[in-house]
């Protein structure tokens, strides 16, 4: 059994005068380590979330959002429910520490590693590790070049709630693309005996090898045929001798 007390409350269709229905997820999760966590969701994209330790909210609307997010929930007191929300998440889960007792449940982490737009060599791109289904919300992702630790120019987003209180994170990479570079993301995270490591290397795209292969073989019966025309002249005028 998980212990972290998730509450979810779904409303449907904002405003009367809606044409289209829309689905607005409140998500509270409260942990062992004492941490909560709340956002606001529409339509399966973060609206916002609070953070408790600058007590404010945090707005993240989608490009999509056209309305003002502070107009729209500025009067709905959110962060003094999220507050209220994070004292009775919080005697949730000591009453299932006292109530119950069973092993935790660890979901181990999936993850993929692929570059955000389509590569060109030598023009900046960002690779992206993304981390998902692992429970608890705990994970150390880090980075390699060339079997080099990276550091620099690495991202790590914060952790995203699924529907089954698993949860998924991303962690990315800037870098500008160098044929025969070999990248890696390793994830660490307590459901895992072992890390979990993904590989990516840049490569010439087909179509790029198909020009140059074309290109070669362009050349190369060129010459082949300026060798035939050489011997050609040479044995013609052999012969007039």
């Amino acid at each position: 059994m998980k212990l972290s007390a998730i509450l979810i409350l779904l409303l449907h269709s904002i405003g009367a005068a809606a044409q289209f229905t829309h689905e607005i997820a409140y998500v509270v999760g409260c942990f062992e380590d004492d941490t909560t966590e709340a956002q606001y969701e529409f339509d399966g994209e973060e609206i916002l979330y609070v953070d408790f330790s600058r007590e404010d909210l945090v707005y993240t609307v989608p490009q999509y959002f056209v309305p003002d997010p502070i107009e729209e929930f500025g009067d709905l007191n959110l962060y003094k429910n999220a507050r209220e929300a994070k004292r009775a998440c919080a005697g949730i889960l000591t009453y299932l520490k006292l109530s119950m007792h069973p092993e935790e449940e660890k979901d181990p982490p999936e993850s993929v590693l692929y570059p955000a737009e389509e590569v060109v060599l030598g023009v900046e791109n960002s690779l992206v590790c993304f981390v998902n289904h692992f429970y608890p919300p705990s994970i150390n992702v880090t980075w390699t070049k060339n079997n080099h630790p990276v550091t620099e120019g690495v991202s790590l987003s914060r952790y995203y709630p699924n529907s089954n209180q698993t949860f998924h994170q991303f962690s990315t990479l800037t870098f500008t693309p160098s044929e025969g570079d070999i990248y890696s993301c390793t994830v660490e995270h307590s459901a895992l005996e072992t890390p979990k490591t993904r590989f990516w290397d840049v490569e010439l795209p087909k179509h790029h090898q198909s020009v140059v292969a074309d290109v070669c073989c362009g050349v190369g019966l060129s010459l082949g045929l300026l060798g035939v025309a050489g011997g050609t002249f040479l044995f013609v005028k052999g012969q007039h001798q």
